[in-house]
């Protein structure tokens, strides 16, 4: 069955947008595209309603998620009030330095303010939050328990024809978009699509470095008040291979993620898991295990590294698919970037298609421009999450990342003794500032001064 279809714009808007994937990234990028479709299709291949939150195709989502302030303000604009609704149901709103016991490898970082907010919250909440305003949109029409099976071209150079079946349905329907999303996430069948269309598969860039997260939620005692909303471990090359993290979150819980790298691998019983967090030097997190009550099942998840789909390199990328997420990058999630790279990305696919439908330019072309300035964006986050995970690796790691590894050592050294030094890496941190900010002549003078005084042997 093939059902009707406009394929040129209509008006001011264009016809109809398919999004393979309703989890996070393919629902803000619906809300973005709810702007300029007369309809958009989602599909989405677990059974999900109104209510769901994590869902089984999205194994992480049980763990720990940090939404970076930069992200923060990117939802907000995109669905506005979601902070105070999220707030509403007990979800933290504090700065970053008041509220973090944040322990680096080289000591406590300070408890100043720090002029950067951020909220605290569960991956399960939020998704729910943002899919109950995405379907409500006049605009999209969300499938669930529907698979995509294939896109094709419905002319040479274009993957723009989405083929799917519903559980259960007697044949799978086709339909023309004209844009196709890719937010199916790490598991994306795009290699097969480009392949069956005779157009290369985008290469790749991977670093390694397999992380295991061990992640439960507590229910806080009524009394408790703590004087911190995030207590945090990181994990460092090559002496701290354990870390983790408490999150105040919604309902009164605290939401714990223990991690470790390569065979240090938190254990999903609970003595094992409390004797795991012993074990790190923020005592907190242990205390707050012990003191909580435990919530659902204890989950494991393990990561194997980064890897980035080069589709902007990709001379014969074809036009009408663009992917977003973790279907054209997946980051280490100890750094926390994904959810804020994802809504930069769907930020920025608005953008162009706000410039293009003002400009009456239509979309061919779009496809291209978007993979090239989405790669623009994902650069920084790569390399500030490649850089430390190449240090784990054995034998000679790159002079750039070693450079990094190095000078992050000197910025951690200065910042636990130095607000002002640590207000400028959480701005780095949460993507509201360049990393050029680490490198200006105040901070660099101050980690020369500091190379001289203490070489590193």
């Amino acid at each position: 069955m093939v059902e009707s279809e406009r394929s040129l714009p209509s008006d001011t808007r264009w016809s109809r947008a398919v999004v393979v994937g309703g989890g996070y990234a393919g629902l803000v990028a619906a809300r973005v595209l709810a702007d300029h479709f007369d309809e958009v299709l989602v599909l989405e291949r677990d059974a999900v309603g109104p209510d769901s939150g994590v869902h089984p195709s999205v194994p992480q989502g049980y763990h720990a998620h940090a939404l970076l302030a930069k992200g923060g303000d990117v939802l907000e604009d995109l669905f506005p009030g979601l902070r105070t609704e999220l707030a509403g149901l007990g979800a933290p709103v504090f700065d970053y330095g008041e509220r973090m016991s944040f322990l680096l490898p080289t000591g406590y970082a300070p408890p100043d303010p720090v002029g950067v907010s951020i909220q605290t919250f569960t991956r399960d909440e939020l998704e729910r939050r943002l899919r109950q305003r995405v379907v409500a949109l006049p605009a999209v029409r969300l499938l669930a328990a529907t698979t995509c099976e294939t896109v094709t071209g419905s002319a040479p150079g274009r993957l723009d024809r989405v083929r799917y079946r519903g559980r259960g349905a007697d044949g799978p329907t086709d339909v023309v978009a004209d844009l196709v999303v890719d937010a199916s996430g790490r598991a994306t069948s795009v290699d097969r699509w480009l392949t069956e269309a005779r157009l290369p598969v985008s290469g790749r860039t991977v670093v390694k470095a397999k992380i295991t997260y061990t992640s439960a939620c507590y229910a806080r005692p009524p009394e408790d008040e703590q004087d911190f909303d995030v207590a945090y471990q990181m994990a460092f090359a090559p002496g701290v291979p354990r870390g983790g993290v408490v999150l105040a979150v919604e309902h009164h819980r605290w939401m714990c993620s223990l991690f470790g790298i390569d065979g240090h691998v938190p254990p999903t019983d609970d003595e094992g898991y409390l004797d795991f967090a012993r074990s790190l030097g923020n005592p907190r997190l242990a205390e707050q295990i012990k003191r909580g009550t435990r919530e659902g099942e204890i989950h494991r998840y393990t990561n194997p590294g980064n890897e980035w789909r080069l589709h902007h390199k990709n001379p014969r990328w074809p036009e009408r698919l663009v992917a977003v997420g973790d279907a054209v990058c997946v980051f280490n999630p100890v750094y926390g970037q994904g959810l804020t790279v994802a809504a930069l990305e769907a930020e920025l696919l608005g953008r162009l298609l706000r410039h293009r439908r003002a400009n009456a330019s239509g979309l061919d072309g779009l496809s291209r421009a978007y993979q090239r300035a989405a790669a623009r964006l994902i650069q920084v986050p790569w390399t500030m999450a490649s850089s430390s995970d190449l240090m784990w690796a054995p034998g000679e790691q790159p002079l750039p990342a070693r450079f990094a590894h190095w000078y992050n050592q000197r910025v951690f050294a200065l910042a636990v003794h130095d607000p002002g030094v640590w207000a400028r890496f959480v701005r780095v941190l949460n993507m509201t500032a360049p990393p050029s900010l680490l490198l200006r002549p105040a901070v660099l003078a101050k980690v020369v001064r500091q190379a001289l005084a203490r070489p590193s042997g």
